[in-house]
């Protein structure tokens, strides 16, 4: 005879856990030209870890908005773009005056 089968509610079954360890790893794709393998890579970190934190203590705690906050944000975030639109207003203004008092007309 079969025994009968229990239903057990959703919220009381319990699975295995399985560490991440336990999990297998692929292997690391093949190194090309222009992905190196990661054993190859023997390049210096761009910044040391100390000077890094450091850096990111002071960006962190500045009161300025997020893109005027680098050395040279201001010139590329407001000066750029307050010189283009002062030489575009005058180009203009001096195309309205040339037009309105006929300078440069072909005959």
């Amino acid at each position: 005879a079969a025994s009968p089968t229990r239903s057990i509610p959703l919220g009381q079954v319990s699975l295995p856990r399985i560490r991440l360890s336990q999990i297998p790893h692929p292997p690391p794709p093949p190194a090309t030209a222009s992905r190196p393998s990661a054993a190859r890579m023997t390049e210096a970190p761009f910044l040391p870890r100390e000077r890094l934190f450091k850096q990111q203590q002071i960006f962190q705690n500045l009161t300025k908005h997020t893109y005027l906050k680098g050395r040279y944000d201001v010139v590329t975030s407001v000066a750029i773009p307050l010189a283009l639109a002062a030489t575009s207003m005058f180009m203009i203004g001096r195309g309205v005056y040339n037009m309105s008092h006929g300078i440069g007309k072909k005959e």
